[in-house]
């Protein structure tokens, strides 16, 4: 029987673009300097992440996950090493060509939300989009897509004071949805959330990798990195090991 269902239709398309490499680190160094000390964050990274993937970085505190996340956000630049991002070195663009690439390629999910406190759900996550300079039908209709994404459609009013942990995580990852990126860079969503709220933020990510989202998550707790297709395991600012979960195989 030839299969027909839109589900069968999304995995074959998960498929092909599982095939395109989006990121690639080669040899990836970062060094530290202070007047005394050198403190090697990253020694010798070699990564890739496909198009479509979801990966987490794991390993304990210090390790070097948040730098190399930095490194694929463009928010920092390695000491040695290429980054290619979307078959495109990264290493000499400017600072304002960075930040366009930040504004349109990568979301950003962070550990403390940074949710702007006097602005409201739905101005929280326009921002990003006015900075675009898009006009103001697209902003909306991009805006109330992604906040019905993460089931928060209905608090397009309210101020961050107002919500709970978990609702401002949401409103979180409706923010780094809105401008449709490249990948979905997470760095300890769940760190400050309860067990609950926790699970339900991952299970929202999942969602959106089963959607077609690239993820690549950094976590230092196991029961999340399960949630993720592959995990990349760092100490010492190495990779030591790479897993793949039985139930995404």
């Amino acid at each position: 029987m030839e299969p027909n269902t839109s589900d069968s239709a999304q995995h074959s398309e998960s498929k092909i673009r599982n095939g395109e490499a989006l990121i690639k680190l080669e040899g990836i160094i970062k060094v530290f300097f202070t007047d005394e000390v050198e403190t090697h964050a990253l020694s010798g990274i070699h990564l890739e992440i496909k198009r479509g993937e979801y990966v987490s970085i794991a390993g304990p505190s210090g390790c070097g996950k948040s730098t190399m996340l930095s490194i694929l956000g463009l928010l920092d630049t390695p000491t040695e090493g290429t980054y290619i991002l979307n078959g495109n070195s990264v290493a000499n663009i400017g600072m304002a060509e960075r930040a366009r690439i930040r504004n349109r390629e990568v979301g950003f999910i962070f550990q403390s939300f940074n949710l702007i406190g006097d602005l409201t759900v739905y101005e929280n996550v326009e921002l990003p989009l006015t900075y675009r300079g898009m006009d103001s039908a697209e902003r909306k209709q991009r805006v109330h897509e992604a906040l019905e994404k993460v089931g928060m459609g209905h608090r397009v009013k309210h101020f961050p004071s107002q919500l709970s942990g978990g609702q401002q995580q949401r409103v979180a990852v409706a923010r780094a949805l809105g401008g449709k990126p490249s990948i979905l860079l997470a760095d300890e969503p769940t760190g400050n959330l309860d067990s609950k709220n926790g699970e339900a933020v991952m299970e929202l990510l999942r969602e959106l990798h089963r959607e077609g989202a690239t993820i690549c998550m950094v976590t230092h707790d196991p029961r999340f990195a399960r949630y993720a297709e592959r995990t990349v395991h760092l100490f010492d600012g190495r990779i030591v090991e790479e897993s793949v979960e039985a139930s995404n195989q």
